[in-house]
């Protein structure tokens, strides 16, 4: 049997049941979600923070978590990267942790000077990304988008080890 036998054994996929990678859904949230984070990481990349750090500070400073689980539920994140991410912080001053008053076995996190004021010179450039994303979109749309994308990860579990 020669080369040429074997592929004409092969089944033809018809045109309509090809796999077009640019019109899957995937591929379209992953790559609006690449330009999204391609400005934001490169703005707080001059800052000394990845999306991952940011999403931890604003975490415990905006939304005032201060246990590792919260913070790795709230980001989106399991709680290996959040330990990894809160001991890196610590060692860069961003946060402090303290063991807890009632449970010597819980860790408490606080957000330090330097986290905070990393968080008001960081938030400037998210605010503007959010808005650079959604002046390409109506009031409606951006509406609907939200509706859409909370319907597609209902019922996931959104733990991810990197954000």
């Amino acid at each position: 049997m020669t080369l040429a036998d074997t592929c004409l054994t092969v089944p033809i996929m018809s045109k309509s049941s090809r796999y077009r990678l640019h019109r899957s859904l995937g591929y379209q949230l992953t790559l609006a979600s690449r330009l999204q984070e391609k400005f934001l990481d490169e703005k707080l990349k001059s800052l000394g923070l990845t999306r991952t750090t940011w999403c931890i500070l604003l975490a415990i400073n905006n939304e005032n978590l201060c246990y590792p689980s919260d913070i790795a539920n709230f980001v989106g994140i399991d709680r290996t990267s959040t330990s990894r991410a809160l001991r890196q912080m610590e060692n860069d001053g961003l946060i402090a942790r303290k063991a807890g008053i009632d449970d010597k076995r819980t860790t408490k996190v606080e957000i330090c000077d330097s986290g905070k004021a990393l968080v008001q010179k960081g938030t400037p450039f998210a605010i503007e990304n959010n808005a650079r994303m959604q002046a390409k979109l109506a009031d409606g749309e951006i509406a609907t988008l939200h509706a859409l994308l909370q319907k597609l990860h209902q019922g996931e579990d959104i733990s991810l080890n990197r954000f």
